[in-house]
């Protein structure tokens, strides 16, 4: 089978185009601060959808087996608030012995750190 040199061409660039997006993507670690929009939601009230700003990314994180004791030594880290601003909303439609104000965060700054469970879901599935 003969192949022209147009198609190796195009094949060879295909492949390194694929290789450069996933290096890029497997490797990057770190964390920034994205737009993230949830529904915010109180027993009692309707629920309201918010738009603010959250941390995302990839934390280095190990976990090695030992001999002794607790028998590992775990490095766990999570992408987290560095900084953050308290923002509140006004739920809709709560009922009378309900107050409407829904607290959450706004991220100004991101970090890998251990998780702090005052700021974050900290769940491992």
């Amino acid at each position: 089978m003969h192949l022209s040199p147009l198609v190796l061409l195009l094949v060879a660039g295909a492949a390194v185009g694929c290789v450069a997006v996933t290096t890029m993507l497997h490797g990057f670690r770190g964390c920034a601060v994205r737009e993230f929009t949830f529904v915010a939601q109180k027993p009692g009230c309707k629920s309201l959808r918010i738009s603010t700003e959250a941390c995302w990314g990839r934390c280095h994180t190990w976990e090695k087996p030992m001999v002794e004791p607790p028998y590992i030594q775990r490095h766990h880290r999570v992408c987290t608030y560095s900084r953050s601003r308290p923002m509140t909303a006004r739920l809709p439609g709560c009922l009378p012995h309900v107050s409407p104000l829904y607290h959450y965060p706004l991220a100004l700054h991101c970090h890998c750190a251990v998780c702090s469970t005052l700021d974050t879901e900290c769940e491992t599935y």
